[in-house]
């Protein structure tokens, strides 16, 4: 043991004599620091090549719409490349809004759907809205559907956005205007991404900020709702869970949060979908955990077909460099919305 203490101490004196000389001669200048950078950026490069960047999982329940999808939208099984510099889940969630332009899409027709009480509209009952709640949404779809009978009527949704179209085509199963959809970053179980939200981290980043725009939101209408909810009560909240439990579920006559989180989890419904729908989610999203994923019953259904990034964050997808332009959630969007209007009779023929 003595022997190794002395060997030790002369092996970091002799280091601490030649890193003294490489400053005084100049760290780059003597072509060690290059070699550490490059050294550097190829172990990087190897990690990210090995580690990082993988073809999504496709997960469908028949051969025949993953069979359409790998024909007319091949983008759901070409290797995606994470932003170098920025894969983390949390990173690719926060920095997307503020660096990603308009994606290149061209819409033949499009509509949007606002839900209540937002985009600058007033209320005129004293209702908001819920992911649970698909009533106005039907309405939407059967109005417009009404205007254009024989137009090639598809729907996507993002985020909770997604996760009301799903629960909405669980309701109605094959009977919808509907001819295909499309869901990205949908929150499948709603219990298990209030916990994912609450833990420390994610709370600090995502949670507060969100329940605060969610007090914003009701807090504009107020008035409309002070003889049914306490909105003192509403306003200190500091989880959306707790906006849920003292807002939400109480407005849409839910005994508890525990029945409203129920009802509003489209993994539920997936069994029931009856038309061909494309769902893009990242594993290592914070607001929709891997495990909640419903993989065994996405395989049990013909008409769902799930794309899993192993990176891609909350609505992030980031992709290339320097990502301005386009993501890999645009280019999926923009492929399967092409494959279904130009070939989607031949799902049906398969």
């Amino acid at each position: 043991m003595q022997r190794l203490a002395m060997d030790l101490r002369l092996l970091s004196r002799e280091l601490s004599l030649y890193l003294e000389h490489q400053v005084r001669v100049g760290f780059f200048g003597s072509g060690v620091g290059i070699s550490l950078i490059l050294g550097f950026s190829v172990a990087y490069a190897c990690y990210y090549l090995s580690s990082i960047a993988k073809k999504p999982q496709l997960v469908t329940g028949g051969e025949s719409f993953s069979r359409f999808l790998q024909d007319h939208c091949p983008v759901v099984t070409e290797t995606y490349y994470p932003t170098v510099w920025c894969w983390e889940s949390r990173g690719q969630t926060l920095l997307r809004p503020f660096i990603t332009s308009k994606p290149p899409v061209q819409y033949r027709k499009c509509v949007v759907f606002n839900n209540r009480g937002v985009a600058g509209e007033n209320l005129l009952t004293p209702r908001t809205y819920c992911c649970a709640n698909t009533e106005d949404l039907e309405t939407v779809i059967h109005h417009i559907h009404s205007l254009y009978p024989s137009a090639t009527f598809l729907a996507a949704g993002v985020s909770m956005g997604g996760m009301l179209l799903l629960n909405y085509l669980g309701k109605t199963g094959p009977k919808t205007p509907l001819k295909a959809a499309a869901t990205f970053s949908v929150g499948w179980n709603t219990f298990a991404c209030s916990e994912s939200l609450e833990k420390p981290l994610n709370w600090l980043l995502f949670n507060y900020y969100l329940t605060t725009c969610l007090q914003s939101s009701v807090n504009k209408h107020r008035h409309m709702f002070v003889k049914q909810i306490d909105m003192d009560h509403v306003m200190k909240a500091k989880s959306i869970r707790e906006f849920d439990k003292r807002f939400t579920s109480v407005m849409f006559g839910y005994r508890t949060i525990d029945d409203y989180y129920t009802d509003a989890s489209p993994n539920r419904r997936l069994k029931s979908v009856g038309i061909p729908v494309l769902c893009l989610n990242s594993v290592d999203d914070v607001f929709s955990p891997s495990h909640a994923i419903p993989i065994e019953t996405a395989k049990q259904n013909p008409n769902v077909a799930l794309v899993l990034t192993s990176y891609g964050g909350h609505i992030g997808f980031l992709e290339g460099i320097w990502p301005r332009q386009c993501t890999y959630m645009d280019r999926v969007f923009k492929q399967f919305v092409q494959a279904m209007v130009e070939h989607g009779d031949e799902l049906s023929n398969m």
